[in-house]
Parts: structure tokens; C-alpha cells; sequence
């Protein structure tokens, strides 16, 4: 008999993975992470959400069942780094879920230090990223740990997993008619399986459950300012955690940050995924713009490729990697000029920057305008056309490039 501390969501995958492991001998120490699901949720809040789940485990035998509240661990020491890189995963996904995992092992890890257990353990399949992503955060945290991957060595179907789930007794949300697989936290919520492993089939609205569909939006826009502070956002003083939040029911209400993507898994196939990530999706657009007002072009420039390594590094599992620290490091260094306020208006599933200020603006109204205040000496573009154009005076002169 060993002990295994496992990654506990009460979910129907985890849930039949207690039933299985407890089945076969082991004693099972369960770990479920507080990252703010019932907090981002819209309408009705289940503020006993993890103690249920803790109840859950507890009855269906775990030796132990442990919850932890890493919210603002979470926002921290995950969230506000790659919010820093502007980080979305092949262009469009916030990567809430990525986000989480190296957090979650980190947990898996203390965890299993404090009550001396053998080995970790998850319920990801041999197809999916989070196997990837957990194992190796977990080998980098603590190489002496075994982690265990039930599910992949003895796959279950949806459907298969839900008829083990009947048979012994472990209630489930999950249903024939709406098999969704959920995953959320304060930066997102993931939906995937299903009718959206059709790609063709339009997503049913009882998907989503954070944005609000067409209909039941405001017919009035909504308008904030979301304040940076060396980078960390905040809305009329609230920030972390509560920011989150906040921005989640907010900016959810008027439908914003739903995402239907096609992307690419580590492993390498493809896979179609919901997202709904409204405070993502917002923040992330607020804080770009400030880069644009503060950055200089080379900066921007630079940083546009940065930060889609910095999205592809977390998406793939590699937190830990030097690189991504060095890559913190690139970010930070700039940290102090994003600060100033950013002016949004809501409405109808988008986020519009409407106003930018700062005390590091390199915007000089006197130098942009066409107006009695023009400063701008446009003579000097005369000499500076010139020489830009000195490379094309030679290549036509050897009939280089010359379009005929």
C-alpha cells in the first residue's frame, strides 16, 4: 500500500480516479486548489463550493482531504507575469488553465511532503496538455516524488467514465446530454468535449455560462478605467484576486471573452476548444494599450516575439524553464513605466480602449497634431527621406528589384 496525494477537482474524471485508486489498495490524500471557480461565476455563487468537493472526497473514502485558497497565490505569482508578456496562446487563448497546473503541482508537491506520501497523482489523459504540464512542474520541484497518470495507462471514455461513475454510487454533473469537461479558475473557464469535438457544429449556448448570450446583454455600454501600477492593474482600488472577480462578472454580463479556438496541443494534434475569459480578455487589452503609449517602437517591436515565446512556454508545460524566468526578468525591466490609467467601454462582447494617460507617455501631442500647435519641423523629413532611400538608389542602378 502506498500513499498518493491526488489532484482533486470533484469532477467526474478525479472523482472516479479516487474510486479506482482506493479500489485497488492505495491509501488517497486528496488536494483541491481554491483558484476562484465559484468566485468568477456568474449569477448564483456556491461560497461552500470547496468544502462540498472536500465532503465529496472524505465520503467517498480519501484518508484525507485537503483544500487550499491560492487565489492570490494564483493572481501573483502566475497571472500578473503573464499578463506582463500580454501572454495568449497562438495569438487568442489567455491561458487560464496553463496558468494553473505549475500552481497546482507546486500544491501537489507541499502536499505530499506534509503528510509523507509516495507519489502524486492526476486524472489527465494521454492526449491532453495538463499531463504535461503537472509532470514536469512536479520533476522540477521534486525529482524524488512519483507521479502517477491512471488515467493514461488505463484510459476511460466520457461515456465510460459516467456508467463507472453510476455503477459505484460517485454523483456527477456530467450527463450524456451535456458532457462538457470544465475547467476554470479566476483567469478563465475552458469547456472541450461533447458536440465542440465537432468543429463544424456551432457551440450551444448552454456551454457557456460566465458571458452572457446576445440577448441578455445591456442594451447601454458599460465604462471603466482600470488603473496600472508598475503593471498590476487595479479598478477603483480593487485589485488581485477581487479584480478579477469582478471584472469577470462585469465585463461576462456584456458577453465579453468568448473564444472558439482551433489550436494546436503540445502533443500535436489539434483540438477545439471553448474559452470564456472576461477579465482576461479585458485586462490583456488594457494593458497592451499602455504598452503602446510607453514602450518605444524597438521595444514593441522585440517584446511582440517575446511574448509569444513566453505563451508557448507556459501553454507547453515549461514554467520552470530558465528561459521563462529570463523572460520575467525582460518584462520586469520595463515594469515601472507601465503605470497610468486605460478608459474602456463594454458593450455587445467587446472591450474598446477609449482614453490612455500616463507619466511616462511617449505620445507628444505637439509632434502628432496637424494643428495650430504643430511643432514638428517638416522640412527635416526632406534629408531624412533622402537617406532612408539611399539603398534603393544603388539597387536600381544595378537593376536590382526593380519592378517592371
Amino acid at each position: 500500500m502506498s500513499t498518493i496525494v491526488l489532484a482533486y477537482s470533484g469532477g467526474l474524471d478525479t472523482s472516479v480516479l479516487l474510486k479506482r485508486l482506493l479500489l485497488e489498495g492505495h491509501e488517497v490524500v486528496t488536494m483541491t486548489a481554491d483558484l476562484g471557480e465559484s468566485d468568477a461565476q456568474i449569477g448564483a455563487r456556491a461560497a461552500d463550493e470547496i468544502a462540498q468537493v472536500r465532503a465529496k472526497a472524505l465520503a467517498l473514502g480519501a484518508r484525507q482531504a485537503h483544500t487550499i485558497d491560492a487565489r492570490q497565490r494564483f493572481v501573483s505569482e502566475y497571472v500578473l507575469p503573464a499578463l506582463a508578456a500580454n501572454a495568449r496562446y497562438e495569438g487568442v487563448y489567455p491561458l487560464s488553465a496553463a496558468l494553473s497546473r505549475p500552481l497546482i503541482a507546486a500544491l501537489l508537491v507541499e502536499t505530499a511532503r506534509a503528510v509523507k506520501a509516495d507519489a502524486v497523482a492526476h486524472g489527465c489523459t494521454g492526449k491532453g496538455n495538463d499531463q504535461v504540464r503537472i509532470e514536469l512542474a512536479v520533476r522540477a520541484l521534486d525529482t524524488t516524488l512519483e507521479v502517477r497518470a491512471p488515467l493514461r495507462q488505463s484510459p476511460l471514455s466520457r461515456p465510460d467514465a459516467m456508467a463507472y461513475a453510476a455503477e459505484h454510487g460517485i454523483p456527477v454533473s456530467q450527463s450524456s446530454s451535456k458532457p462538457y469537461s470544465i475547467d476554470a479558475n479566476l483567469w478563465g473557464r475552458s469547456i472541450e468535449a461533447g458536440v465542440l469535438e465537432d468543429p463544424w457544429a456551432a457551440p450551444p449556448e448552454d456551454a457557456f455560462a460566465w458571458t452572457a448570450a446576445p440577448q441578455n446583454r445591456p442594451t447601454l455600454p458599460s465604462e471603466i478605467v482600470v488603473h496600472f501600477e508598475r503593471g498590476v492593474p487595479s479598478v477603483e482600488a480593487i485589485s488581485g484576486a477581487a479584480l478579477l472577480a469582478q471584472l469577470n462578472v462585469l465585463a461576462g454580463s456584456h458577453g465579453i471573452g468568448r473564444i472558439d479556438l482551433i489550436e494546436d496541443r503540445v502533443i500535436g494534434v489539434k483540438s477545439r476548444e471553448l474559452y470564456e475569459a472576461p477579465a482576461a480578455t479585458l485586462l490583456l487589452l488594457a494593458h497592451e494599450a499602455l504598452e503602446r503609449l510607453v514602450l518605444t517602437r524597438d521595444e514593441l517591436r522585440f517584446k511582440a516575439g517575446v511574448d509569444r515565446r513566453y505563451a508557448e512556454l507556459a501553454y507547453d508545460g515549461l514554467w520552470h524553464s530558465p528561459l521563462r524566468s529570463a523572460l520575467d526578468a525582460f518584462n520586469g525591466s520595463f515594469a515601472t513605466r507601465i503605470t497610468g490609467d486605460v478608459a474602456m467601454r463594454l458593450h455587445q462582447g467587446s472591450a474598446t480602449v477609449i482614453g490612455l494617460r500616463s507619466p511616462f507617455a511617449l505620445y507628444d501631442e505637439h509632434l502628432a497634431t496637424y494643428g495650430e500647435g504643430d511643432r514638428f519641423d517638416h522640412h527635416a523629413a526632406d534629408g531624412f527621406i533622402r537617406c532612408y532611400g539611399l539603398p534603393f538608389d544603388r539597387l536600381a542602378h544595378l537593376g536590382i528589384g526593380t519592378a517592371q
